[in-house]
């Protein structure tokens, strides 16, 4: 973190990260060291009963629109509301001192959708498995209550339906089974209300960043993170094994230079398309779609260059308007090509 910071200069520096920083070591340490953060509560930090306990409708709109939404009609848009309050930290000793930071509470339409959704598939698909095995009890697989039970049981398991689900397994005078079930409408009432929720923790004081703003910093974590996508993927980075740890920091630094400019030639063709960021022909279906970096060097991939001689140069071989029309978004000219020097 010193490092980083000595690398940033006087500008601010904010880390953002994910929620295993969040811990008490770790939080002292970057107390300690006057790092400002931000990073999700881990799950098991924040009680349901917290979520629950909140009304969105009390929370702060935030003014930021995710970029998957910028084309969509406002009532379709994904929307955020925050409020704020504090957490705290216990360390494993007794001795240890409280930390108290501000926490952002968050509410998320498509996260309240999406689990909402999700819960509803599983109720389906468990309520489908256990009216068969109702219509089955008493029959060849299932003559006994502790089939019954057992089967039940792996339901239960298999469809995470254990909160909710209440069930009875009797038997007639003849001992033949019989299954009744039934969801808990209070516990699935009290799993909606905390759908879409979820907590920040941050070291950013409240006349530097409002709830909104702390979200809107994490929310930028999605450009970070895709570069790193891109750094495992398209530039094909494997494991190396080195000798010295200088020869580590100089393919590092190799690496992060590829990436540069793979960031920039994608940051230079999407500026030369204008606003919208979007180009046909990339895909055999013609569609508009948001250029990438790795579709780039995909299609460009594929340019050949014809060897010459002193009086005939070398030329590069087109073989599809889409490469032309990528190398004049990139301002390149290709005719201006040059003997290896030896």
């Amino acid at each position: 973190m010193k490092d980083l910071r000595t690398m940033a200069g006087t500008r601010d520096f904010l880390m953002v990260a994910d929620s295993k920083l969040v811990s008490y070591a770790n939080v002292t340490a970057l107390l300690a060291a006057g790092v400002q953060f931000v990073a999700p509560v881990p799950a098991a930090q924040v009680k349901d009963g917290v979520y629950a306990a909140l009304d969105p409708a009390l929370a702060t709109v935030v003014d930021w629109v995710p970029d998957r939404d910028a084309a969509k009609p406002a009532e379709r848009r994904e929307s955020y509301r925050v409020l704020e309050d504090t957490h705290t930290l216990r360390g494993p000793r007794k001795s240890d001192p409280e930390l108290t930071v501000r926490r952002i509470l968050v509410h998320s339409t498509a996260n309240a959708a999406g689990q909402q959704a999700a819960r509803d598939k599983r109720l389906t698909k468990a309520a489908e498995d256990l009216n068969k095995l109702a219509s089955a009890a008493g029959g060849r697989h299932y003559k006994s209550a502790e089939k019954v039970l057992a089967r039940v049981g792996v339901i239960t398991a298999k469809r995470r339906v254990a909160s909710c689900l209440r069930f009875t397994v009797a038997e007639d005078d003849a001992g033949t089974p019989c299954l009744t079930w039934h969801f808990d409408q209070e516990i699935l009432a009290a799993e909606a209300a905390v759908d879409g929720w979820y907590a920040l923790l941050t070291t950013l004081p409240p006349e530097q960043a409002d709830p909104g703003q702390v979200l809107i910093h994490y929310k930028g974590q999605g450009t970070v993170e895709r570069r790193y996508h891109d750094f495992k993927g398209p530039l094909a980075v494997a494991p190396v094994f080195v000798q010295h740890n200088r020869r580590v920091a100089a393919l590092i630094q190799v690496i992060c230079l590829a990436l540069l400019v793979f960031c920039l030639i994608e940051r230079q063709v999407r500026r030369a398309l204008g606003p919208e960021q979007t180009m046909r022909g990339l895909y055999p279906d013609n569609r508009r779609v948001r250029l990438t970096g790795r579709m780039i060097f995909y299609h460009l991939g594929e340019l050949t260059l014809r060897i010459g001689h002193i009086t005939d140069p070398p030329t590069v071989q087109i073989t599809r308007g889409v490469q032309l029309h990528l190398l004049d978004l990139l301002d390149t000219d290709i005719g201006q090509t040059r003997w290896p020097q030896t």
